[in-house]
């Protein structure tokens, strides 16, 4: 069986669209599936369009979350409950094209454990969020070695690749990194992004900032290693200073040198930043709270408003 596993947030509008697209197209192909929609909190009436979907269908389940926990958060909820051999994380707009889906489920049938989808065209963005997503990924490249230019949610994993998911023990997780890192035979397929059927686009340029400091921080040390190396730069330039002025070399007025100490001490403020928010991100690991909590489910469903 094939588990589509949907986050949603303030999705009412495409619920109905998007399991009647998915949900037809599986049943023409004839593929054993289920569609878990995952409702992270919104504020519109996703969840009741979940349970009217859900009572129309026995293939389509959802979980409610008690609040917003985040797309990461939806994402291993929904990779939890998914009672299929193999399943595909895909956006519930319609974004990823439903049809690769199949030629996910065909690469995974003739051996492929994770098949990444990769994007061939990125749709309608702004050069700022579009920048961004480049310079995010390519410094977790540099960083980790993995290579996410391109790459997307957008993936299907065999039933072993989501055991080993669900097996590791960090409550902050990236999804899209993780999925490479387990390693296992990976294949890929390539899409290009679609309009949103309804609806208009949550992601915000300054939401992708947030979210590329908070994943890049927690699946790679970059940030300590960039801090070290202005700390050494700041060394080089001062025992430079000290050679000029052994030299007789005039280095200017006092407001120079006062401006320099200022510039150092706003390294070391940085780096001191930098630390702190290493230190936080433990602390909110070793407090081993939750990913997720769910409220309700479709499976126990008596009516929409409950």
């Amino acid at each position: 069986m094939l588990s589509v596993i949907l986050p949603s947030f303030n999705e009412e509008d495409n619920i109905s669209n998007t399991a009647a697209v998915i949900g037809g197209m599986l049943e023409k192909n004839k593929i054993e599936y289920e569609l878990i929609f995952v409702d992270d909190g919104s504020r519109d009436a996703s969840w009741k369009a979940i349970c009217e979907e859900a009572k129309k269908s026995p293939n389509v389940r959802g979980l409610c979350f008690s609040r917003n926990f985040g797309k990461e958060g939806a994402i291993f909820a929904g990779l939890k409950a998914a009672k299929g051999d193999c399943a595909v994380v895909m956006d519930c707009d319609l974004q990823h094209p439903p049809k690769t889906v199949l030629e996910m489920y065909e690469k995974w049938l003739n051996g492929a454990e994770v098949v990444e989808g990769k994007k061939r065209s990125r749709g309608k963005e702004s050069s700022a969020y579009g920048g961004l997503s480049k310079l995010f990924y390519k410094l977790i490249k540099s960083a980790s070695g993995i290579d996410m230019i391109d790459t997307s949610d957008f993936k299907l994993l065999d039933r072993k690749v989501i055991n080993a998911l669900l097996d590791l023990p960090e409550r902050i997780t990236f999804f899209r990194a993780l999925s490479g890192w387990v390693g296992f035979k990976t294949e890929t397929v390539w899409f290009d992004v679609a309009p949103r059927a309804y609806g208009e686009r949550k992601w915000t340029t300054k939401m992708l900032l947030g979210y590329a400091i908070r994943n890049l921080s927690s699946f790679t040390g970059l940030p300590l290693y960039i801090s070290t190396a202005l700390g050494l730069l700041v060394i080089l330039a001062a025992v430079v200073m000290w050679i000029l002025l052994l030299c007789g070399v005039s280095l200017g007025s006092f407001n120079a040198a006062n401006a320099a100490i200022l510039f150092v001490l706003g390294l070391i403020l940085e780096t001191v930043g930098i630390l702190s928010y290493y230190v936080s991100r433990i602390y909110e690991e070793i407090k081993n709270r939750p990913r997720y909590i769910i409220s309700k489910t479709t499976d126990d469903l008596i009516t929409p408003e409950d």
